[in-house]
């Protein structure tokens, strides 16, 4: 049997219907390629089948079913480390491969070998282009942002041929193995948001060099990007910018990238009055987690929550 030249990473939470499109999506991308690949899913103690699920699939080749929901920068770290690929494509459930996203990324990145990530081209449902690569946080990159010039100053994607970035976006993001053990993985301090821009700072620290693949495309069912108010994926990204900031730089700058990024989207929330197809609350919810990123519950808050409720039963039932 050849040796394993790249290992699809998938962590799942609770998303068993995108997670059956996206493995969908990886069954076509194996058909393509030249070399030995495996498929990997970490199931993040789903109670809707998801589990069982993956391992009737038949693209898949190991089912990690967690019996307790953790964070993703573990639940990354975990798959990354069990990969025997050469290269681990990490994805989200809810990212889903377009045709010769594969190849394309791994052409890429085999070719520079001064690299570690290689990031897709993120696609909306429509088919609208979503960012997906940009400029290390800083109190320059919030400065920017509060003058609204951030897709002009800090969006690096968007731009035709490969090209050096600083961070690329995890939801369809191929990993050179090695350049990670080097590193130690990505840090579980950060449960969800900023884990991948502290990784590639890390990396970049460490001499390694992340790139953006607009020939490689997935599309991204975000999250985030809901009518609704999503109370607490806006409180976990506040929170985790701000520990960033901490980690990478100082308090003081911490403390200015709050208000900065406040500021702008105050600004937003008032224009959301007027605009149609903006939510004021929405905007002014990011400005008070923004201020104070150590108030409300957070996806952590959430995810504990989850595991005191679990009755043992209903999660014996999926694994």
């Amino acid at each position: 049997m050849p040796p394993i030249e790249l290992s699809y990473c998938v962590v799942n939470t609770s998303q068993r219907a995108l997670l059956l499109s996206g493995l969908d999506a990886i069954a076509r991308e194996r058909e393509t390629l030249p070399f030995a690949s495996e498929v990997l899913v970490l199931d993040n103690g789903s109670r809707d089948g998801s589990a069982r699920a993956a391992r009737e699939h038949p693209a898949v080749d190991e089912v990690i079913a967690l019996s307790e929901r953790r964070g993703k920068a573990e639940n990354d770290s975990d798959l990354l480390r069990r990969a025997r690929g050469t290269y681990a494509l990490l994805l989200n459930e809810d990212s889903e491969l377009l045709p010769g996203a594969t190849l394309a990324l791994h052409e890429a990145l085999s070719a520079r070998a001064d690299a570690a990530c290689a990031g897709a081209r993120l696609l909306a449902p429509d088919g609208t282009e979503r960012p997906s690569a940009w400029r290390f946080p800083s109190v320059a990159t919030a400065l920017a942002g509060a003058l609204f010039l951030h897709r002009r100053l800090i969006v690096q994607s968007g731009r035709e041929g490969v090209r050096t970035v600083d961070w690329c976006q995890s939801s369809a993001l191929l990993v050179r193995g090695a350049a990670a053990r080097e590193v130690g993985y990505l840090d579980a301090d950060f449960f969800v948001y900023s884990d991948e821009v502290d990784f590639a700072l890390r990396l970049r620290e460490a001499g390694w060099r992340s790139i953006h693949v607009p020939q490689a495309a997935a599309i991204h069912h975000e999250q985030l990007a809901t009518a609704a108010v999503p109370e607490r994926r806006i409180v976990e990204m506040a929170r985790n910018r701000d520990l960033y900031m901490r980690k990478h730089h100082s308090r003081a700058a911490a403390l200015a990238v709050r208000a900065l990024t406040a500021w702008a989207y105050a600004v937003r929330a008032l224009a959301a009055l007027v605009l149609p197809g903006h939510s004021t609350r929405r905007y002014w919810r990011h400005v008070t987690a923004t201020l104070a990123p150590g108030r409300g519950e957070g996806l952590r808050e959430a995810a504990e929550a989850y595991n005191r409720e679990a009755p043992a039963a209903a999660i014996a039932t999926d694994l």
